[in-house]
């Protein structure tokens, strides 16, 4: 059997560079990093693009729409974004680990690891809207600037995940 070692960075290191990251951009931009406002901007872009009378006159997609001059998809969360695909795409290739598998634990199938993947996505999208901000967005750059919704966003989301991981140890172990 083939042990095939995996390059990996030094999590300390890398909580570092992610923290110089999250103060150049607090200090060029003015503002934290984010995620899910590009997955927002994206859909609200698509849904105007399919059906523009619809998001003109729906509540949550009209106002977004609104302002002419500035599409959604010039936001620079979505430049962001991409850079981080580009930038996992980069780490992937530098450390040989680009390709496509399915991890999970022994006794899962392939399908049902996906199925609880893409449902666990979803959810913590929906749940980054009614937060107005995902794990990047709400919890690390608010606790950057010391809010206590950022800590307390952290928290949320650590405790949630350490009561429900009970549940759903065995798609992993």
């Amino acid at each position: 059997m083939e042990h095939r070692t995996t390059k990996y960075m030094n999590p300390y290191l890398a909580g570092f560079l992610l923290g110089l990251v999250l103060l150049g951009s607090i200090f060029i931009t003015g503002r934290g990093l984010g995620a899910s406002g590009a997955i927002k901007d994206t859909i609200v872009s698509v849904v105007s693009g399919i059906a523009p009378e619809h998001a003109a006159e729906s509540p949550y997609y009209g106002p977004l729409i609104a302002d002419q001059e500035h599409s959604p998809m010039k936001s620079w969360l979505v430049f962001e974004l991409i850079g981080v695909l580009i930038g996992a795409f980069v780490s992937g290739l530098i450390s040989d680990r680009l390709g496509f598998r399915s991890e999970g634990g022994p006794r899962i199938q392939n399908k049902t690891r996906w199925m609880f993947a893409v449902m666990g996505g979803a959810l913590f999208a929906i749940g980054a809207q009614f937060a107005r901000g995902c794990t990047s967005g709400a919890a690390l750059s608010g606790m950057a600037v010391l809010s206590t919704a950022g800590f307390v966003t952290m928290l949320a989301i650590f405790g949630t995940g350490y009561l429900v991981a009970f549940f759903f140890r065995r798609l992993w172990i």
